[in-house]
Order: structure tokens, then C-alpha cells, then sequence
């Protein structure tokens, strides 16, 4: 768990689990935002499958296992998407649907290069490597953005799994300081993916998993 100071007790629940399980960590980080608090995590996690998720549980964790059905067997990074056939939204204000279609609107107009809707990366799977977590520097809301550019510019599989969401009173997201927020960072991550600053690496693709 990667915890950028949360003021309830999920940083002192997980630890008491940490505690007589060693593959648990909590990973104490200084408030700097979702995005350097999720690549924090992503680049000290351990194992060839990493998973992101709220610690509020938005997404019921049963669910876990659409995404464990198509890794890696038919792609490299699985995101939930809250849109399309077989997701599910439940207790959604429409200010809060209204905003994230516009987003994902903006999104799918070339800031990722991806079709659809990435709401939110869930799952990674190549070799134990985060995905291009390594290459992104947004701190803020945008960073699964950015991830994505980088990883679809190093030809990494992407793919969208329908889920069941839940809305979380407690979130964070504040719709008009943080809408302006992620509409500058789009501008970033336009600006990158024009410059090519998320070309494949030198030594190439990463190797294709196992069939």
C-alpha cells in the first residue's frame, strides 16, 4: 500500500496485516499527489503483476479476476473502464459522470493515442516491469494519462475490462481546481507524445509474454 498521509486508520490496518504477512508493505510517502503516490508504489511493488485500486474499495475486489482472465495472455496493461458493455456505475452524481465524460472525451482525442475510455489503470503485466511508470513525471490527476502515452509508445498491449464501480463520498477529486488541473497536463502529454519523448527504448519492445 502506498500511503501519501491519509489521516484515517487504512495505513495502521494494512500495517497490522504487514506484520504477519511479509508480501504486505506500507510504503510511507510525503503528500504529493495520485500520480507520484501511484508511481512510488508501482516502482518499489515486486512480482510480474502489479494492481492498482483505491484503498476506499470503489471497486469491489472480486472483480480482480476479469482482469487476472486477460493478462497476459492478450495484453500487457488492463484498465477498468466505467464505460461500455457490462460496466457498472453505482451512486454517481451526474456533475461527477458529466466531468469524466467530457475527460475521457479529451482523452480519446489523442492525449494517449488510446480509443475508448481509460478511466483508471488496474493492472500491468511484463516481465515484473511497472509499465512506463519510470518515464512519467505528472504528479497529479492525470498521471494514468501519461502512463498510458508512454506505455502504447513502447508497444505495450492495452486493453479496456468492463467493471463494477461504487462512487466514494471521501474522494479527493475537486471538480473545478483539479478540471483545470488535468486539462493543463493533457496539454503536457499531447506536447511529449508530439516531441517523441515517449520513444520505445534503446535495446527496443519489451519480449512477448509467454503464449
Amino acid at each position: 500500500m502506498a500511503d501519501d498521509g491519509s489521516t484515517d486508520d487504512t495505513a495502521a490496518i494494512v500495517g497490522a496485516t504487514a506484520a504477519r504477512e511479509p508480501r504486505v508493505r506500507v510504503l510511507r510517502l510525503p503528500h504529493r499527489g495520485k500520480g507520484a503516490t501511484l508511481r512510488d508504489g508501482l516502482l518499489a511493488a515486486a512480482g510480474t503483476r502489479r494492481f492498482l485500486c483505491d484503498a476506499d474499495l470503489s471497486m469491489p475486489p472480486a472483480q480482480i479476476g476479469r482482469f487476472l482472465a486477460v493478462l497476459p495472455s492478450q495484453c500487457d496493461i488492463a484498465i477498468g473502464s466505467r464505460e461500455g458493455a457490462g460496466a457498472v456505475r453505482v451512486g454517481e452524481p451526474l456533475h461527477r459522470h458529466l466531468l469524466g465524460r467530457v475527460f475521457n472525451t479529451l482523452v480519446g482525442d489523442g492525449a494517449a493515442r488510446h480509443p475508448g475510455h481509460p478511466v483508471r489503470l488496474q493492472a500491468v503485466h511484463r516481465g515484473g516491469r511497472p509499465g512506463g511508470a519510470a518515464d512519467t513525471a505528472i504528479d497529479g490527476w492525470s498521471f494514468d494519462v501519461e502512463l498510458l502515452a508512454s506505455a502504447r509508445a513502447q508497444g505495450w498491449r492495452i486493453r479496456e475490462v468492463p467493471i463494477e464501480w461504487h462512487y466514494g463520498q471521501a474522494s479527493r477529486l475537486r471538480v473545478l481546481p483539479h478540471s483545470f488541473e488535468m486539462l493543463r497536463d493533457l496539454f503536457r502529454i499531447r506536447a511529449k507524445i508530439r516531441r517523441g519523448a515517449f520513444g520505445r527504448p534503446a535495446s527496443g519492445p519489451p519480449p512477448k509474454p509467454p503464449a
